[in-house]
């Protein structure tokens, strides 16, 4: 890709992203974009042929790149984008701070955000995919996010605007989280500490944290009330309706659902992206052929498969 515009953070050609994906699978980037700063991440994009597209990636934990990479420019963010500030009951995070991070920090000074401990990921995912666990979730303690649109323009969009759902949030496309702010609940911090160990604790017996995965694969199905009404009430989950269909340690290639957690697909040595996603594919359509339950993707499978059009 020619006639880059010029930036003071780092811009490499053809750059492999298998190793900067939990599943350690996928081809390469045209270009990986790693800004210095909010003000390099902004004259950037507004300098960039509008035509050319623009994928943010953060540390590639709920990620399948596909094997033919990704075509435009990736944008990374790094140590420019990882502060963490707290000023009275706000926590305003950089989108590539760690959730364990920010929750680790925010429990210190009296603040309960220990929802995130056990998240992989970085803030800007976390916001994106309206991260959470224990019932607890990114929309209930977000107040705004901070982004820079694809034509350079920085912004803050209200947590209401970002319309957070279950794993998932809208936001124009091409644009990149950079900060958010959070209102969260107080707490003891010692009790809040205690929490995040107790927290750890069950993750590591309960989920194969082990081993080569993006987390869990497929959301939980919604399930319905008592009025009838579709409601993600999550009495419902992704790994029995696995397990119902009898895909617990299935494979295709070197891919695997795994025997400890059957909702996390797993990279078991060799693995290609596309035995992944076909191993994913093969999953979603023996539930439905068995339980008339169609599973939605929670792992996020970007770029070309090999063999497609390089210019997509």
């Amino acid at each position: 890709m020619r006639d880059l515009p010029q930036v003071r953070g780092t811009l490499t050609a053809h750059r492999s992203l298998a190793e900067l994906t939990w599943m350690r699978v996928g081809g390469p980037a045209d270009v990986l974009f790693q800004p210095a700063d909010v003000d390099d991440l902004s004259a950037f994009l507004a300098a960039l042929d509008p035509a050319v597209p623009v994928f943010p990636m953060g540390v590639g934990s709920n990620l399948i790149v596909r094997d033919g990479g990704i075509g435009g420019v990736v944008v990374r963010l790094g140590r420019g984008f990882n502060t963490i500030k707290i000023d009275d009951q706000t926590v305003i995070a950089g989108a590539a701070a760690l959730d364990a991070h920010v929750a680790r920090k925010a429990a210190d000074s009296g603040l309960d955000l220990t929802f995130l401990r056990t998240i992989p990921g970085t803030i800007g995912g976390a916001v994106r995919m309206n991260a959470g666990c224990y019932g607890d979730y990114v929309a209930d303690v977000l107040v705004s996010a901070t982004i820079v649109l694809r034509d350079g323009t920085i912004t803050e969009m209200a947590a209401d605007a970002l319309q957070l759902a279950y794993r998932q949030s809208v936001l124009p496309e091409g644009a990149v989280i950079v900060s958010a702010r959070f209102a969260p609940p107080s707490g003891d911090p010692a009790v809040l500490a205690q929490r995040m160990t107790d927290q750890l604790a069950k993750r590591d017996e309960t989920q194969p944290t082990k081993d080569r995965t993006a987390g869990s694969t497929f959301r939980n199905p919604a399930g319905f009330s008592s009025t009838g009404r579709a409601d993600d009430v999550h009495d419902l989950k992704a790994w029995r309706v696995i397990d119902n269909a009898g895909m617990r340690g299935a494979t295709v290639g070197g891919a695997v659902m795994n025997t400890k957690h059957s909702n996390f697909l797993t990279n078991a040595g060799g693995a290609t992206a596309a035995d992944l996603e076909d191993l994913g594919e093969e999953v979603r359509k023996k539930v439905y052929a068995s339980q008339g339950i169609e599973l939605q993707w929670e792992i996020m499978r970007v770029g070309r498969r090999l063999g497609e059009d390089t210019a997509k």
